[in-house]
């Protein structure tokens, strides 16, 4: 059973302040969780195949292609500054 002590420890590493009926709360909440994963690490998965994901899903793409570019004086003619034919941004550092 998770007790008082381990919620305010908890509770301290989340930042939280919590009242003593919240810490009597979830410690009988965190105990619960414990026991249902207790039971649930006692399950028998050998059979079980490991997954990432419950349902058979892959990745609906297309193949990469050469295209047509758009020309440079299109793609910078809504950029707020440039210089020949590049993006002018701020410098960082």
């Amino acid at each position: 059973m998770i007790g008082i002590k381990e919620v305010e420890h908890v509770a301290l590493l989340a930042r939280l302040e919590l009242t003593g009926e919240e810490k009597e709360v979830y410690s009988r909440q965190l105990s619960d969780i414990l026991e249902h994963a207790r039971k649930l690490q006692q399950l028998d998965t050998k059979d079980v195949p490991p997954t990432a994901h419950v349902l058979p899903l892959q990745n609906v793409l297309r193949e990469d292609r050469v295209g047509e570019h758009l020309p440079p004086e299109k793609v910078l003619a809504n950029a707020p500054d440039r210089q020949d034919d590049f993006f002018k941004v701020p410098r960082i550092i």
